[in-house]
């Protein structure tokens, strides 16, 4: 079985079987072995020989859903969160899945009062969707790390979809996507 992910007007990766005519049932028993891992994020674990942890769609798009699911505290899941700014400007802020951003910390450490970005903003200016945004591969948009993750020896970012997750220490995370390093959380 072939798999292929077409993009639709807006833009939404869809599943979808090439040129065979099969029941549901056959799709969803073939499709286990179709990868959902982006393109990009898989280049970046090939180069860095890192793999990632595949689960059935949508099982990890929640912290809490994604550490039953890995088996970890919730706090290793490493939520990759977008800000926009006052400014106009996105930035991706990394943390713990068992902390709160404190707004007065974010605004402190961005310079500027900032709001969760919309879930289109999220996909358009990242390439993943809302649960599964993954830091690898976002290279033209500042990315910090909140020191709440440290305290874990490893932690799980997602992998560009809401059914994986990325077992890698906080300083190996940091050190690949160029995070700064910041206290946001409460």
């Amino acid at each position: 079985m072939q798999c292929a992910f077409l993009k639709t007007e807006k833009e939404k990766l869809i599943y979808a079987p090439v040129r065979l005519k099969i029941s549901r049932r056959q799709i969803n028993r073939y499709s286990k072995n179709c990868t959902m891992i982006p393109e990009k994020v898989k280049s970046v674990l090939d180069q860095q020989g890192l793999e990632a942890l595949e689960f059935e769609a949508g099982s990890t798009p929640t912290s809490e859903m994604a550490a039953a699911k890995i088996g970890c505290e919730v706090g290793q899941i490493a939520k990759s969160m977008l800000f926009k700014g006052k400014d106009g400007r996105f930035r991706l802020i990394i943390c713990a899945g068992d902390k709160r951003v404190d707004n007065r910390k974010l605004k402190a450490a961005l310079g500027v009062k900032a709001r969760f970005a919309t879930a289109e903003e999220i996909e358009a200016q990242t390439g993943f969707r809302p649960g599964g945004v993954c830091p690898f591969g976002i290279y033209h948009r500042p990315i910090l790390s909140d020191n709440s993750l440290s305290r874990f020896e490893v932690i799980y970012p997602a992998a560009g979809n809401d059914a994986s997750g990325i077992p890698i220490s906080f300083d190996t995370l940091g050190e690949l996507v160029k995070a700064e390093i910041c206290d946001v959380m409460s």
